[in-house]
């Protein structure tokens, strides 16, 4: 058991780190925040919640893989190398389109609850 605490330690240690030091992933972790808030009120269904909690997991965890990337990385090669560049790049996109596949998962969910709750406010 001592392995699977040390692991554990580890996993929060670099989720941490994460969050310290990149202002998206903060960003990221503010949305789905709002994206829970909004889950609740709306009273999406158990389907729904997991297609939110699956795309809010998918972002974070493609920053953590970024981050990871990019530190390794400028380990490697301090110096600007095109390769290394490319390889950074490549990283940063795939967390822009998990964050567009999360942002039209919420689309999907929300947008509907929304114009409907706002033609049903009181005028």
């Amino acid at each position: 058991m001592l392995w699977l605490r040390r692991n554990l330690v580890c996993a929060i240690r670099g989720a941490g780190f994460v969050l310290r030091t990149q202002t998206s992933a903060r960003i990221q972790l503010t949305a789905a925040i709002a994206v829970i808030g909004a889950g609740l009120f709306f009273g999406i269904s158990r389907l729904e919640w997991l297609a939110v909690v699956a795309a809010i997991g998918a972002v974070l965890a493609a920053e953590a893989f970024n981050t990871a990337l990019e530190s390794l990385a400028d380990a490697v090669h301090p110096d600007r190398h095109p390769l290394v560049g490319r390889a950074k790049d490549c990283a940063a996109g795939a967390v822009l389109l998990t964050a567009i596949a999360a942002a039209a998962i919420g689309f999907i969910i929300f947008f509907p609850r929304i114009l409907s709750w706002l033609t049903s406010l009181p005028t």
